[in-house]
This record gives structure tokens, sequence and C-alpha cells, in this order.
């Protein structure tokens, strides 16, 4: 008797192939799926062709597009004297959800392979590069390098804020977060 199910096994292997869903989760999802969400299975498979067909990476800045320029390039009211360096596409979701940020984004989605030419061909004209990375020793390491790389285009380099997230008490929150609150203080 045949019981292998290898199928089953393959759509959950895909499921946990993804970043941030573990066996479990993989296994919960493929069950749902040929059990109880086969609109579900249909629509998602769908989704993904189409996005796979349809999105691709902007000409200018690197972010997720369905045209050669993103709709931040190509948006004229953007602040265009400022860019904002992020690690991901994923990040600029994240900041344009605040809307507080009015100016452009680069993406520099490898931090190993990026294409500098590239970052200082989107450089021009701008004043202020802001770098907006998660916390740690290799993110001080690349805004260092680009620094030095960049410092002939006589930007102003900032960084986001860190320090202490609003509502953890001190004693939950690691070394290097309280560290960088307390020496990058502000007055009130």
């Amino acid at each position: 008797m045949k019981n292998s199910l290898e199928p089953f096994k393959n759509l959950a292997e895909a499921f946990g192939s993804l970043p941030g869903i573990g066996e479990k989760s993989a296994l919960k999802l493929a069950y749902h799926i040929v059990t109880e969400g086969s609109y579900d299975g249909i629509k998602l498979s769908h989704a993904i062709e189409r996005a796979l067909e349809s999105i691709r990476v902007c000409s200018k800045c690197n972010n997720l597009s369905e045209d050669e320029l993103c709709a931040v390039c190509s948006d004229s009211m953007r602040d265009s004297s400022k860019i904002c360096l992020v690690e991901s596409a994923k990040d600029i979701i994240t900041i344009e959800k605040l809307g507080q940020y009015d100016g452009r984004y680069y993406v520099l989605n490898d931090s190993d392979s990026f294409d500098l030419a590239h970052l200082r061909e989107a450089l021009k004209g701008v004043k202020e590069l802001i770098f907006a990375f998660a916390p740690s020793i290799a993110s001080d390491t690349m805004m260092l390098y680009l620094e030095s790389q960049l410092e002939d285009l006589n930007l102003n380099f900032t960084k986001i804020a860190q320090g202490v997230p609003t509502g953890i008490s001190l004693e939950n929150v690691d070394t290097l977060s309280l560290a960088r609150a307390i020496e990058d203080r502000v007055s009130i």
C-alpha cells in the first residue's frame, strides 16, 4: 500500500522554505490548504504567479515596482534632496506606513555585493543620506565604509535614532540599545 503523501510533504517543505516559517507552521499551513482551504490554495498560487510575473526592481532605487520606476521615484512631490538608505524593500513599506518621511529611498539589498556606482548615480543632487539600518556592528561598519566611499559628494550623513523602545522597562532592553540611548540622549 502506497501512503507516502509526497505532494503533501512537498507542499509543507515549500512553506517551510519561507523565512519565518518553521516545521510546525509549515505543516499547519499545508494541512489547511489540502483539507479546508482549496480556494485559499488556488488564490495563493494565483497571487504568487501574478507577483512573480509583474513585480520587478526599480531601476533607480532597487525598490519593488511594477514599472521601470517605483511609485516613490516617480512621485514628483517627494523631496529629492534626501535619500533614506535601507537594507531591503520591506523596510520602505514599514517606513511608508508611518506617513512621516517625504524623501526618496535606496535599497542596498545585499550589502556584500551592492553596486557602488549605481548608488553614486542615485545620489546626484542629494544633500542628505539617511542610514536606516537595524543596529549592529555590521551596520555600523557599512555606514563607515559608505561614508568613506561617498565623502567626495559632500553629503550630510545621518542615521535613524536608536535606543529604548516605548513601553519597555530598562531591565528588558539589550545592553547595546541602552548604551546607544544613553550616548545619543537629547535635551528636553
